[in-house]
């Protein structure tokens, strides 16, 4: 793995989905294009820091990774007539002419989105495979975002590429009237990366700004493009409403602070106004789904004086009705803590001891967490004390180890 400072790092996560776009939109390979980029990105490791960084770095990388999707197609064609055609002028036309749709933005991270949400893949796999290759995620980020072993998420990559290979349907940018199909799969997809982002599940930082801020981008520009679609609103408000509070999350030395004792003066009031008026457009539209319920339950403490005048009741209810869509363990983990701080911890205790069974989640640190916050506030220390530390001690992230280990010291000393 080629490491680079935090400048040479954003800007290389920033053009890898645009220049792996250009790549599979001209070849039409994407196992081959992914290997072609990967390659001109070594490349730049070697000669970026030595030369500077070139005018136009898109560019560079673009023409480093078709010069090498050439030297592939040479290996793989032995007349010389195959290799022209494809190197020259078809490639220059599938360029211009890879049914990109007039009625559709011009952003090549958010084509490849669509490209890799492919209609031969499930849509678990089709996230899977569109995390790892255009949202920026390594595979064991992705595989922590499913609640799966990282070898699974693995396989699961590797299958889609192969079923990708095999199905003989043209990998590019749907006609408008298939891309509904794909939009679940987007819209899932640019969730996840953006949750990575708001609360990295590894490494020193809490935040990834890089990965939220780009999610939230693409996100605008599909609402911009679909206007009238709920879920869509509903996500980009979900969004605003919980990047609202992203400055106030962390204090001087990176440390985090929770909902409870965060400077509410420090939230933005431009996007829980923006975040508000898009939920009110979504909600407007008809029934609500698991997005616009999620930016219900956002704006509720967006709104609320201090932790103490928050309406836990009215949070409690919708994640009722989350609870009835999904049988996902995270929202059930959510609503038992809900359960807990509207009805009392010992309510949702009962709640969360319905999860230990459950294979995805049971030996999950935010089980522990929640658990360990649940018993604090129900005056068990010793064996809140006891969660913290268990959660600790299974957190990839530092921030979050910290703020659980100085959560039991405090308790320790009471």
């Amino acid at each position: 793995m080629i490491l680079f400072d935090k400048e040479w790092e954003h800007l290389l996560r920033e053009l890898a989905p645009q220049v792996l776009g250009a790549i599979v939109r001209r070849f039409h390979d994407f196992a081959a294009a992914e290997d072609a980029v990967q390659e001109a990105f070594i490349e730049a490791a070697g000669q970026w820091p030595r030369d500077g960084i070139p005018e136009n770095p898109r560019a560079w990388l673009t023409h480093v990774a078709a010069r090498r999707m050439v030297d592939h197609l040479r290996s793989e064609h032995s007349r010389r007539r195959r290799e022209t055609a494809l190197v020259t002028e078809t490639s220059r036309q599938v360029f211009h002419a890879s049914n990109v749709s007039t009625d559709f933005p011009e952003d090549d991270t958010l084509i490849l989105f669509f490209m890799c949400c492919h209609t031969a893949l499930t849509t678990s796999s089709a996230i899977a495979l569109t995390l790892r290759a255009v949202g920026g995620l390594t595979t064991a980020e992705s595989a922590r975002a499913f609640l799966v072993p990282e070898a699974t998420m693995a396989q699961r990559i590797s299958r889609a590429k192969q079923t990708i290979r095999v199905s003989g349907v043209p990998f590019r940018l749907p006609e408008k009237q298939h891309r509904t199909e794909r939009l679940h799969a987007v819209l899932h997809t640019l969730y996840l990366i953006f949750n990575e982002g708001y609360l990295s599940t590894t490494g020193p930082d809490l935040h990834r700004p890089e990965l939220a801020g780009e999610a939230i981008r693409l996100t605008q520009i599909l609402h911009s493009a679909l206007p009238d679609d709920p879920d869509v609103a509903g996500l980009l408000a979900l969004m605003l409403l919980t990047d609202a509070r992203r400055d106030a999350r962390t204090g001087p030395s990176g440390e985090l602070i929770p909902l409870t004792t965060q400077d509410r003066t420090l939230w933005s009031q431009e996007k829980i106004t923006a975040g508000t008026s898009l939920l009110t457009q979504a909600l407007s539209k008809g029934a609500a789904g698991p997005y616009q319920l999620q930016a219900a339950i956002a704006a509720v403490h967006d709104e609320a004086p201090s932790v103490e005048e928050t309406d836990w009741p009215q949070i409690l209810a919708f994640y009722e009705l989350l609870r009835d869509m999904s049988d996902n363990p995270m929202v059930i983990l959510n609503h038992a803590i809900a359960t807990g701080m509207a009805h009392g911890p010992a309510a949702g205790l009962a709640l969360l001891a319905i999860l230990d069974s459950d294979e995805w989640v049971a030996g999950h640190h935010r089980l522990h967490a929640a658990r360990a916050h649940l018993l604090d506030v129900a005056g068990d220390y010793d064996n809140a004390i006891q969660h913290y530390k268990v959660a600790a001690a299974r957190t990839a992230s530092l921030p979050e180890r910290n703020y659980l280990l100085s959560q039991a010291a405090r308790l320790a000393v009471l």
